[in-house]
């Protein structure tokens, strides 16, 4: 088990716990120990107790989540950060509501991608069942009586029989395609390797851009809550973000922008990092020495929009299939009713 196999949603609640526990005036340890005794989850259970332990032999509370390889490198940074600063509970709160957006924000990428699959499925699906199954039949009850399908109704069955021969060859090239693809998502060093050649051909541009600008403004929330100043907070993002080069190119030009006397908003801007609307906000946020206020309240609106941009791409992908595949349909089914209705005219 690595630090990958807890979630988001875990990760938040935990945090969550233990910055209640704190703010209660009760210790890490006694935290843990609470926490262990209550884990209904085994997993969850064999994680806290690995923590206890490590926490037995006196180490920090960043040092034993380290030492468990269960937990994301970046909480741990942040963790260690908030201890040195005196500010854990505080730095606990700020990841909790981090990894909660980060969990929203997989979701709705999820369903973006799985939902237009699904109905893309069902199209294929109902139109290979028209022609193997019905067109075949139209054609036999034109036989009878002494006609022919249209030329469109006849080639389209003439693909279902093709189809249907072959239908075996291409039911186990979609199984391999699918086990190649399912193989490549679950191993996550292939994952990662696919994750960082799209950010590296279209990081920051679309939607890729918009959730990376989205999770810059989330780790850089929690990052200013916990006492990092700027620069080191930057250093720290970049560190996590080797994926992508066009946002690390993003970074340096910021830091160099900040080296220069730039306020952070104009880096952010002027490195495209943030939009000039957020960049105005995170300015009034600093001129009144509120800056990690402004930039977790940008962090959640760019959650927001971005969750409604992906809701937005779904709610336009499924009528267009839905159209596209009622066009199909009624193209094949009048291109054999249209000529059997001339037919039963002419008998009548």
């Amino acid at each position: 088990m690595s630090h990958k196999s807890l979630t988001n949603t875990y990760i938040s609640t935990f945090c969550l716990e233990i910055s209640m526990l704190l703010q209660g005036g009760i210790t890490v340890a006694a935290g843990i120990e609470m926490l262990v005794d209550d884990e209904p989850d085994k997993d969850g259970k064999m994680v806290l107790q690995k923590l206890q332990d490590n926490l037995e032999k006196g180490v920090s509370f960043y040092e034993a989540m380290s030492g468990t390889g269960y937990f994301p490198p970046y909480m741990v940074s942040m963790i260690e950060i908030g201890e040195k600063a005196g500010c854990l509970p505080e730095t606990l709160r700020s990841l909790a509501e981090h990894y909660e957006r980060q969990e929203r924000l997989s979701i709705s990428i999820k369903n973006a991608a799985l939902y237009p699959i699904v109905l893309l499925g069902i199209m294929i699906g109902v139109v290979l069942i028209l022609i193997v199954q019905v067109l075949p039949i139209f054609n036999d009850v034109f036989g009878r009586m002494g006609a022919r399908m249209s030329s469109f109704a006849i080639v389209l069955m003439e693909f279902g029989i093709w189809f249907r021969g072959a239908s075996v060859i291409i039911i186990l090239f979609f199984c391999i395609i699918f086990t190649i693809a399912f193989f490549a998502w679950a191993v996550p060093t292939v994952r990662e390797c696919i994750i960082k050649g799209l950010k590296n051909k279209w990081g920051d541009r679309g939607v890729l851009g918009r959730i990376d600008s989205s999770q810059f403004a989330s780790s850089m929330a929690v990052a200013m809550s916990g006492g990092l100043n700027i620069e080191d907070s930057l250093n720290l993002l970049a560190s996590f973000n080797q994926n992508s080069k066009a946002l690390n190119t993003k970074y340096e030009k910021c830091i160099s922008l900040l080296r220069l006397g730039n306020s952070l908003s104009d880096a952010l801007k002027d490195a495209k990092i943030l939009s000039p609307r957020d960049a105005r906000m995170l300015s009034i946020g600093d001129y009144s020495g509120m800056a990690d206020s402004a930039m977790a309240e940008i962090a959640r609106r760019l959650d927001i929009s971005l969750q409604d941009e992906m809701t937005g791409i779904v709610s336009r992908i499924e009528p267009t299939l839905v159209i596209i595949t009622s066009v199909i349909v009624g193209a094949i089914l009048l291109s054999v009713m249209l000529p059997l209705i001339g037919i039963m005219t002419s008998i009548g």
